[in-house]
């Protein structure tokens, strides 16, 4: 597994920063202010930052972005990057400053000079999160990334702000590495695997196999994974940090591959269906984020793991398919499968659970990109107060999210002539007939909120904190839901 880049903070003697090797990034503001190490630089470059302060390149630059200096003058380092950012920046201008640093990055060492500059913790949380790279399958040498260290005032205080940020950090590159990992190695049984090797971070994990949900009688899901060959699983990841309340439970589909089964997607794009155990991939990383920081809430996890294939004995358009809850379920379309595995976890975490809150995470339609495109993940929610809270979370994560409606209306597009219900409503509103078939395995007095991140989940293009592929979208956002309002302040 990726591992999250470590970083020093430490005290700078302002006498040695001319002998420093390396990389070496200062922070000026945006009226070319410096603090005492920028200082230093000015006058060791004979007052080069003075004047780049002036110039159009600089004066240009949003807050957050740089310009780099090849072999500064009166300095021993090799590279000099020039971050514009305030004294006292928003949480989203540091992390930005700290991805802007972590592109500067190279095999050689890098030495952040900051001094006392605020938010130091979410600086270096931008760099960690920028500093992403999947390089699991190539071959060939691979160079590491130079140490890195932060300069700055109060060491041990800025390291101790900036340690639960860490843990989310690594958190959010367990879920890219699971939601970039080809699905002929991602199997549903190395998946259950890696969620198994959680337990050495204090999780408490469990696995439900194909006999155990066959008890349960869990149709829904047994019915997607059964043209493979590949075993369908669920695991369950609890962490138990606060009383004797119940739990906070988040569910996620763990598709590790989607042909579509009988009802075959098209060649064009398939490949990308390894990242439709996108929701599964990001409960998994919340989970891991919040055993790391010991966060003080009782929180359970549950992954419903498949793999939708066609063969002999794959499910077929038709099929009737009786859910834990009970209720029948016409499959018109084999390719709206995940709401079918989320039908059954979601009743079974209510049953086992009886959790206070739940929030499910899915890569569930192509519907909600044509709405939202690739910037937003689809909120739908049955309680105001809990969709409150979460879109306050992703908005100060800076985490896209936009809420669609829910309404009975759309329940008629679900009727079948033969069973309780079909799968799919057709194209018209599809994200909300997909929420609103979730809503029947939801009991009334459940808070819920299904969270649609077909669009979210992995990108083509880079973004402002993560490579392009996987972006690990949502688990700094419910860390956050959890650290605001579910553990003591």
């Amino acid at each position: 597994m990726t591992d999250v880049s470590p970083i020093e903070f430490h005290d700078l003697d302002l006498d040695k920063i001319k002998e420093l090797a390396g990389r070496i990034c200062v922070v000026m503001t945006p009226d070319g202010k410096m603090g005492p190490a920028a200082r230093r630089v000015n006058r060791l470059t004979r007052g080069k930052l003075t004047r780049v302060a002036q110039e159009k390149p600089f004066l240009a630059l949003k807050e957050g972005e740089g310009l780099t200096m090849h072999y500064p003058s009166g300095m021993a380092a090799e590279s000099l990057l020039i971050v514009k950012l305030s004294r006292n920046p928003t949480f989203e201008a540091a992390r930005l400053a700290g991805a802007e640093i972590a592109k500067f990055r190279t095999p050689a060492a890098l030495t952040v000079l900051t001094m006392s500059q605020t938010k130091l913790a979410e600086i270096a949380f931008g760099l960690a999160l920028r500093s992403y790279e999947f390089i699991a399958h190539r071959t060939g040498e691979q160079i590491p990334l130079g140490d890195v260290t932060i300069s700055c005032t109060k060491p041990e205080e800025r390291a101790e702000k900036y340690a639960p940020l860490a843990a989310v950090a690594e958190g959010v590159f367990f879920t890219r590495d699971l939601v970039n990992e080809p699905a002929n190695i991602l199997t549903t049984t190395e998946f259950a695997d890696r969620l198994l090797a959680l337990k050495d971070t204090g999780l408490k994990v469990s696995v439900l196999e194909e006999k155990d949900m066959e008890k349960l009688g869990m149709g829904a899901l047994l019915g997607v994974g059964q043209g493979s060959v590949m075993p369908s699983k669920i695991v369950v990841m609890e962490w138990n940090g606060g009383g004797d309340e119940a739990p906070f439970a988040f569910v996620g589909k763990g598709v590790t591959f989607d042909t579509g089964g009988v009802s075959l997607k098209p060649a064009a794009g398939m490949e990308d269906m390894t990242m439709d155990m996108g929701g599964a991939g990001t409960v998994a990383g919340v989970m891991k984020s919040l055993a790391l920081r010991k966060a003080k809430a009782n929180v359970v996890g549950l992954v419903g793991l498949v793999e939708n294939m066609p063969d002999g004995n794959a499910q077929r358009p038709g099929d009737v398919v009786t859910s834990m809850k009970g209720d029948t379920i016409e499959v018109i379309n084999t390719d709206a499968e995940g709401r079918l595995v989320l039908a059954d976890v979601i009743w079974y975490a209510q049953e086992k659970f009886k959790p206070t809150g739940l929030i499910n995470l899915a890569t569930l339609t192509g519907a909600v990109i044509i709405a939202l495109g690739h910037d937003h993940t689809g909120v739908f929610s049955n309680n105001d107060a809990l969709c409150k809270d979460f879109m306050k979370a992703a908005n100060a994560e800076g985490e896209g999210a936009w809420r669609l409606p829910l309404a009975p209306a759309y329940d008629k597009l679900l009727k079948s002539r033969i069973a309780d219900m079909k799968n799919i409503g057709g194209r018209a509103a599809g994200s909300i007939t997909a929420a609103q078939f979730i809503q029947r395995f939801v009991k009334d007095d459940q808070p819920w909120i299904h969270l649609d991140i077909a669009g979210t989940a992995l990108l083509a293009a880079d973004s402002d904190l993560a490579p392009k592929g996987a972006t690990g979208w949502g688990v700094r956002s419910l860390d956050r839901l959890i650290r605001d309002k579910y553990e003591p302040k």
